[in-house]
């Protein structure tokens, strides 16, 4: 497959933004080590979390129009209750699932209140930002919209949107799971957002239970200085 027929493929324009994510996440932890001790190799966090959202943002914006599942003329009244309704049941299954039993590895908890003046404010904006807004999108466009359907046919395009089967289901919820430092609760929440989509056949539904969940549990963890859940 040469480079632009790679580039022009469906499956490639949904799996990048998410593959993107992954790659700087592996490579700031890297990296980390390599910074000279001071307050900002304390708070590097902060200085690559930026980078890595905006980043994402644009390879979004570049292929929008190549997402033709995202179509609000699918997405009904009750779809967007019903959606707001798993987003809030979901974040409150997450902050009461972090058993130690059902943890991956080790939480990298970062907290961010050591940033000097008005640092902190501007980062907990664009981190709010992200995980609200831009990280449901791609997981979401990855998760329910490439890989569930994937399961079912390799050439997933031909697939319906919200086309169940029991392997693709339990795959990729179980796939989900591992995705979290909170495995357990990563599952949860995967089966939640495929029901949804299942009964609402719109990713867009899952974009915003997934948002509700992670906007809710940002100020969760703005609040209550759970910061293990960020």
């Amino acid at each position: 497959m040469t480079e632009s027929k790679l580039t022009q493929s469906p499956a490639f324009k949904r799996i990048l933004p998410f593959a993107v994510y992954m790659v700087f996440i592996f490579a700031f932890d890297l990296l980390k080590p390599l910074v000279p001790e001071g307050v900002w190799a304390d708070n590097f966090i902060a200085l690559t979390y930026p980078i890595k959202i905006l980043t994402v943002t644009g390879i979004l914006i570049y292929f929008w129009k190549s997402y033709d599942e995202l179509r609000f003329d699918q997405l009904k009244s009750v779809h967007i209750l019903g959606a707001v309704a798993v987003g809030v049941i979901v974040f409150a299954l997450w902050i009461n699932m972090d058993w130690d039993f059902a943890t991956l590895g080790s939480s990298a908890a970062y907290d961010p209140t050591g940033l000097p003046g008005s640092t902190y404010y501007a980062f907990i904006a664009v981190r709010l930002a992200g995980t609200a807004l831009v990280v449901p999108v791609f997981e979401e466009i990855f998760w329910r919209s490439f890989v569930l359907r994937y399961i079912v046919n390799q050439d997933f395009i031909l697939v319906r949107i919200g086309t169940f089967t029991w392997m693709s289901f339990i795959v990729s919820s179980l796939l989900f799971g591992s995705e979290h430092y909170l495995w357990l609760a990563g599952i949860m929440a995967g089966v939640f957002y495929n029901l949804l989509l299942y009964w609402s056949r719109s990713i867009y539904a899952c974009i915003l239970a997934h948002g509700v969940t992670n906007l809710l549990l940002g100020l969760y963890v703005i609040r209550t200085g759970s910061w293990q859940f960020w």
